[in-house]
């Protein structure tokens, strides 16, 4: 498989542009490289997917890869509303990631469509235009994403899916974190929640994602697969799904109404979980009595974890996604194929019924236990924005000083 996708690479190279969509070390010549990436015997980098840190190492051994490469890389994010990431961590880990490897600021942009697809689609043909021969696409739904990896192939541009895969696409590379292994931290996180905060006699409610977008369904197949394994657990509604916040609190109270025996919600998202968690609390629930979970670390959903609001959030470091990313475009960028310790898996794209090239992350369920050693360590969040007056005795008897 890897040789076909090798032999599709350098097809795809000779047409001229890529298009990136969002979607220990060796020695070598007698210097030691950096860890997670090492010299090939051809001099290609051989960055691994487990070998991204913290302080961009791997990207700053890339400069060479980078100084080869030919065309602009053009960045396009969805949003800002769904998720705080796109803004607070995606975007600025993004450009580190390419300034790190030795690009200047001609050399690549980053844009978010703010929520709009048409705009989404004409940032893209504006990027291939100005000379970008990589677009690192996160696309707002499967149709835009489609649109736009035809319109880049139509003009010899590859595209790279960034954490959310295209559907019927005709991407290059897709990277994102293990999805079904997010929903399956979700799940497991509910199901020691209940055991943990002792209800007996589990009413759920599961809520899922926008079904336009392919991780929302992977998600809940990960939650899904948790499930089946409770024969105790009964399911009680499971509305449309959303990723607008007023939208899911509004399918929240539509079933809570309709089955006020439910005691827990199975959520995959902490913006939407925080506004049903205040409907809750200003109904008289109390904490540690009716879990919720969610996803994405932020902070306010790591204040609700605090407090006993929510069983705990799967935390991604984006800090590696987007190196990831970064470096599988510089690859494709300088026409060589990304080694397979990077491009590590598979996965499916249904509609196109094809195995995509994937770089697959691991993600981190995270709760009180562990929330010093993951997102306040890596510094994905500060201590002092999670502790604010109302969270500080949990804080502190979390052990973490704020």
């Amino acid at each position: 498989m890897f040789d076909r996708r090798k032999a599709a690479f350098a097809a795809l190279a000779a047409g001229g542009m890529i298009v990136v969509a969002a979607c220990g070390g060796s020695s070598s010549g007698g210097k030691s490289a950096q860890p997670g990436s090492t010299s090939s015997s051809a001099g290609t980098p051989n960055v691994s997917a487990t070998g991204f840190t913290s302080d961009f190492a791997v990207m700053a051994q890339l400069k060479g890869l980078a100084a080869s490469g030919k065309g602009k890389i053009a960045v396009l994010l969805p949003d800002t509303t769904t998720s705080a990431r796109y803004v607070q961590f995606d975007a600025p880990l993004l450009t580190k990631a390419f300034q790190t490897a030795g690009m200047s600021s001609s050399d690549f942009t980053v844009q978010n469509a703010h929520g709009d697809n048409a705009t989404q689609v004409s940032q893209a043909q504006a990027a291939i235009t100005n000379g970008a021969t990589v677009l690192i696409v996160d696309p707002l739904t499967s149709g835009v994403g489609a649109q736009i990896e035809k319109y880049g192939k139509q003009h010899g541009a590859a595209v790279i899916d960034y954490d959310r895969l295209t559907l019927g696409g005709q991407r290059a590379y897709y990277v994102s974190f293990d999805n079904v292994k997010v929903g399956e931290l979700i799940g497991q996180g509910m199901a020691d929640c209940l055991t943990a905060w002792k209800v007996s006699s589990p009413q759920i409610i599961e809520m899922k994602g926008d079904p336009t977008d392919n991780n929302a369904t992977q998600f809940a197949q990960g939650y899904e697969n948790i499930i089946k394994q409770h024969s105790n657990w009964k399911i009680v509604a499971v509305p449309p799904g959303t990723w607008d916040a007023p939208t899911a609190l509004t399918e929240f109270t539509q079933v809570f109404t309709a089955h006020p025996n439910a005691n827990a919600v199975i959520n995959p998202n902490d913006n939407t979980a925080s506004g049903i968690i205040t409907y809750l609390q200003k109904h008289g629930v109390k904490p540690k009595t009716f879990p919720t979970t969610g996803q994405d670390a932020s902070t306010v959903g790591l204040q609700n974890v605090l407090v006993g609001r929510q069983c705990g959030t799967v935390y991604k470091p984006i800090y590696i996604e987007a190196q990831a990313a970064a470096a599988v475009a510089l690859f494709v960028r300088a026409g060589k194929t990304p080694p397979s310790s990077l491009v590590n898996a598979t996965v499916k794209d249904t509609q196109a019924n094809v195995d995509v090239p994937t770089v697959s992350l691991t993600p981190v369920w995270v709760t009180p236990s562990n929330m010093n050693d993951t997102v306040i360590k890596d510094g994905a969040v500060k201590a002092s924005d999670i502790c604010t007056a109302a969270v500080k005795s949990a804080c502190q008897s979390a052990g973490i000083s704020g």
